[in-house]
């Protein structure tokens, strides 16, 4: 059957811009400080700022391009070599590849009960949303291991946790998205949010999810609520409905004492309204709400979804929500000190016994964050936050390869009554207006971003963008995005200034000769990114299924979406793994011992240009992994990767 053109995509949200501050973008930045040929090299020998902080590790770096090419075990200060897997080759096909010495076993894809027993997984969609609320949700995304145990046994059984960023309506029903109903948007709810399921190791290395008090799901209905300077009683969060759910959770964080933040993303995309009178104030117009929102039409079946009607439910997301794995009982909170944007994630670490956090704010043209709590963690009491606690700043980056962090407190620079803002908790409702009004950084859309835990260098991927030219940032488009790094004034991550320079550019160089990849080793649109114990990175990509397989956009090269890992040392990378056909590779992490592996492949089958569209006569029109079920259709899945020899992970 013909796919419908209209399913197709045209473009990813998240490319089109709401930032009119007219601040200074960071390709400008970039153009400024370097020449074109010495920033795109991609290793730190062209940031003098960054090596100047006394970077000996990050002076090793060298140029990627040359590293691809094969390097000695002691090229790069003499550092034994972190890749030692035979490199996977691009792909378009429908399978997903591992290196040679590797297995990959599909553990718990979308629709698996939370607990055994629970209610099956229907191959034609036909769960309610009461079974749905009883499953693994959609789309996995991000995600950590929590180990149940100390030594061998925590690397052998442990609560993963993982969020469900979004729903395909036209996979998820039996009908597609035709005649939305209320039972639909319960059983979308109920697909959203972050499962919590107890994993454990077989006998014969195989994993399975088993039996567990603590397993559970918080969904798009789940009780929750606030804390901070926007607490549950503000004014601005007095909609028509209990606080409840949490929506659109991408990237993630886990906290120094234990809990798990999953981080709230596109949530303006699920409100609409039919109202043609209704127009969105300057403050919803920032954060992109608008009358039908990304096509879902929830709002058709129920007003919690309409904005004209219950316009402050929309103040309850955009947060970083803290859930605590161990506990089946805790209420999921909304950590507010944190920002109200569209959270990518928030990756912690700690300094100084304080909890600093990273965050970016997923749309083109947005802005870079850093939450640092205002004294050591452990020095809280019981019902206390260090996360309640801090000065949340956003990035602005100078052309001197220096950068600097802006407080968004109330009182200070712009942000006063003078100047429109009434207290806290007005700045952090309207974060990325705050951030506009400081002067931060518009940047090709800051998604993941990861610390080194060697020496505290933060990551962050840019996934791509609209750039008008520059040395670092050139494209006009940015189609395949880049990574950028820095490192915070005497490797202090609490410190207000830093150095940063681009550590790779990513794309295709028959299409770009400045990008220094090799066919070996060449990736686009950068999005997932992960430091394991041993300071690997891992890159996980996520191009868009608009422009994926296609050599209109310059992406006919670079295959389906893929895993790659790089030593930050010497700039060398090499591809881990493909996905199957339309999916995006998201979500990472090891068991201790780093001899398990845990990777989320989200949305294998979902419509793309180059291969067209799934419908429910036939949704296994784009792909059929991993059931591969000829009556069956395309899943979200967690997947384990272990080395048949059992050793570590990427070593």
């Amino acid at each position: 059957m013909t796919a419908d053109p209209s399913a197709l995509p045209v473009a990813d949200p998240d490319d089109v811009s709401s930032n009119t501050s007219g601040n200074r973008p960071f390709k400008d930045v970039v153009a400024t400080r370097m020449s074109r040929r010495a920033a795109l090299r991609g290793g730190t020998a062209a940031a003098v700022g960054f090596m100047a902080l006394g970077a000996t590790q990050a002076a090793a770096a060298a140029e990627p391009g040359k590293a691809a090419a094969g390097r000695g075990p002691h090229h790069g200060g003499g550092h034994r070599p972190l890749l030692g897997f035979k490199p996977v080759p691009l792909h378009d096909v429908d399978q997903l590849t591992v290196p040679e010495g590797y297995e990959a076993q599909v553990l718990i894809p979308w629709g698996t009960p939370i607990r055994p027993g629970g209610p099956q997984w229907h191959k034609d969609a036909s769960n309610t949303a009461a079974e749905q609320a009883q499953q693994l949700g959609m789309n996995h995304d991000g995600m950590h291991f929590f180990p149940l145990g100390h030594g061998r046994r925590g690397s052998q059984r442990g609560m993963l946790v993982l969020n469900h960023e979004y729903v395909d309506q036209a996979l998820l029903f039996p009908d597609g998205p035709a005649d939305m109903t209320p039972e639909k948007v319960e059983k979308a709810l109920a697909a959203h949010g972050v499962s919590i399921v107890e994993v454990a190791r077989k006998a014969d290395g195989s994993w399975e999810r088993v039996a567990s008090r603590r397993a559970r799901k918080v969904h798009g209905a789940t009780p929750v609520t606030f804390s901070g300077p926007v607490p549950a009683h503000h004014p601005e969060l007095q909609a028509n409905n209990p606080p409840m759910g949490t929506l659109n959770n991408c990237s993630m964080g886990v906290t120094p004492w234990g809990t798990y933040l999953a981080c709230e993303e596109n949530w303006n995309s699920y409100f609409g309204t039919e109202d043609a009178s209704w127009q969105p104030t300057e403050a919803q117009a920032r954060y992109g709400l608008n009358t039908f929102g990304f096509g879902y039409r929830w709002h058709l079946a129920s007003p919690r979804w309409d904005v004209a009607v219950n316009g402050k439910e929309a103040n309850r997301f955009g947060w970083v929500v803290e859930i605590d794995p161990m506990n089946p009982r805790h209420t999921p909170v909304k950590r507010t000190a944190l920002g109200r944007i569209k959270h990518e994630g928030c990756v912690t670490t700690e300094c100084r016994g304080r909890v600093v956090g990273y965050m970016g704010d997923d749309q083109n043209g947005d802005y870079i964050y850093k939450f640092v709590g205002r004294r050591p963690w452990r020095s809280y009491r019981r019902g206390q936050s260090p996360l309640d606690d801090g000065t949340l700043y956003v990035a602005r980056f100078d052309d001197d390869g220096k950068g600097c962090w802006l407080p968004l407190v109330f009182g200070k620079g712009p942000l006063t009554a003078a100047g429109g803002w009434k207290d806290q908790a007005d700045v952090l409702l309207r974060t990325r207006e705050a951030a506009d009004a400081l002067g931060a950084t518009p940047m090709d859309r800051p998604e993941w971003l990861a610390v080194n835990p060697k020496n505290k260098d933060v990551y962050c991927t840019l996934t791509n963008g609209s750039g008008e030219g520059g040395a670092a940032n050139p494209r006009t488009p940015n189609p395949y995005g880049h990574i950028i790094r820095w490192r915070e004034n005497g490797g202090d991550n609490t410190a207000t200034a830093f150095c940063w320079d681009i550590f790779q550019l990513a794309g295709d160089p028959a299409y770009d000769d400045a990008v220094d990849l090799t066919e070996e080793t060449m990736f686009g649109s950068p999005d997932g990114l992960w430091f394991d114990a041993d300071a690997r990175l891992w890159i996980q990509t996520d191009i868009s299924n608009s422009a994926q397989n296609l050599p209109q956009k310059g992406y006919d090269r670079l295959g389906n979406n893929a895993m790659l890992a790089a030593d930050p040392r010497t700039g060398e990378i090499r591809r881990f793994l493909v996905g199957p056909r339309g999916c995006e590779i998201t979500g990472v992490v090891t068991t201790p011992d780093q001899r398990t592996m845990f990777v989320n492949i989200q949305h294998p089958g979902e419509a793309t240009v180059a291969w067209g569209a799934p419908t429910p006569e036939n949704p296994r029109a784009v792909s059929n992994w991993p059931d591969y079920d000829p009556d069956g259709r395309p899943r979200s899945a967690t997947v384990v990767i272990r080395r048949t020899d059992g050793g570590k992970i990427g070593a």
